[in-house]
């Protein structure tokens, strides 16, 4: 995958709802939770995280702390797209749930 195509699959430089509710589903999926378990590991309400991922709002404090001290996902990838300061591993499984959710996302649950 060439970096052009990871900027575009991340939406570096998107600082809106819709591109953060893409990148939090992407964490969600590539750490194997569904949105209530990542609710409740998070001390999130699982509406929380279904309003993020439908680009409605923001991701609160709570859960962008929890995906970073758990799962070495960061703010900046959350909120901005930028991917390369991220762990090899913490990006290879980000990219593949991102490719998956732009090639199909009605095909991936919940």
């Amino acid at each position: 995958m060439t970096f052009d195509e990871k900027q575009r699959l991340t939406r570096q430089g998107d600082i809106g709802k819709e591109a953060s509710g893409v990148r939090i589903r992407a964490a969600r999926l590539a750490i194997g939770k569904s949105q209530a378990e990542l609710g409740k590991a998070a001390d999130v309400k699982k509406a929380a995280i279904s309003n993020v991922e439908q680009g409605l709002s923001l991701p609160n404090r709570e859960l962008m702390r929890y995906l970073y001290r758990e799962h070495r996902i960061d703010f900046n990838f959350l909120m901005h797209g930028d991917f390369n300061h991220l762990h090899q591993d913490v990006q290879d499984s980000l990219f593949f749930q991102l490719e998956r959710l732009e090639n199909g996302p009605d095909q991936i649950s919940n």
